[in-house]
């Protein structure tokens, strides 16, 4: 029993040490730090970093995000049934240099990042890294996925997972298939903040 109660003692404090970090599923969930709230139209959408599977790109995403870059720009990419797609800073501001022919072409004035592949599935809800054909070529565009993609599991970077407001992602609007997912008159990110 002593044991036992020194065990949980010891992560008490622990949690304590660590701001809150915890173990949950496997996963390191993180106390507001790693948190995302993205602002859509329909209302928020609360992901979950993982900077224990992919610490430079969950950093250059934060970076970009308290520096404002993701305001305003457009999900350029959304096909149902697998993902929507946004992040371009370059060319996808939609208040501020949209350019519709461009938009999911551009990055930011970050460079690309080495690919940081793990085990971790790509799910519904599953945040990705979007690139070119290069896999060391992300930099600040990403993907939400609307239904599993068991076809990208270690063949791109996982960051994060959405962990409230699905519902809203699910309200993007949706591309066109003939055009590999292009949204005329996309839906935009309205703003988005780092922490809970």
């Amino acid at each position: 029993m002593k044991i036992l109660q020194f065990a949980v003692a010891g992560a008490l404090a622990l949690a304590t040490f660590t701001g809150g970090a915890f173990f949950a599923g496997g996963a390191v969930a993180q106390s507001g730090e790693n948190i995302l709230t993205v602002q859509l139209k329909d209302g928020p959408v609360v992901i979950e970093l993982r900077p224990d599977i992919a610490p430079k790109h969950v950093q250059q995403i934060k970076e970009l995000a308290a520096a404002g870059e993701y305001d305003n720009v457009a999900f350029h990419r959304v096909i149902k049934g697998f993902m929507a797609q946004t992040g371009d800073v370059e060319f996808g501001d939609m208040k501020d240099g949209y350019q519709a022919d461009r938009a999911g072409t551009g990055g930011s004035s970050k460079p690309d990042l080495p690919a940081e592949f793990s085990d971790v599935p790509f799910e519904r809800g599953t945040v990705g890294m979007a690139r070119a054909q290069d896999p060391n070529s992300a930099n600040s565009q990403f993907f939400i996925m609307l239904a599993p993609g068991d076809f990208l599991n270690g063949q791109y970077t996982v960051v994060g997972k959405v962990v409230e407001g699905m519902e809203n992602v699910d309200k993007i609007k949706l591309g066109d298939d003939a055009n590999n997912g292009a949204v005329a008159d996309p839906d935009r990110i309205v703003s988005v903040k780092v922490g809970s």
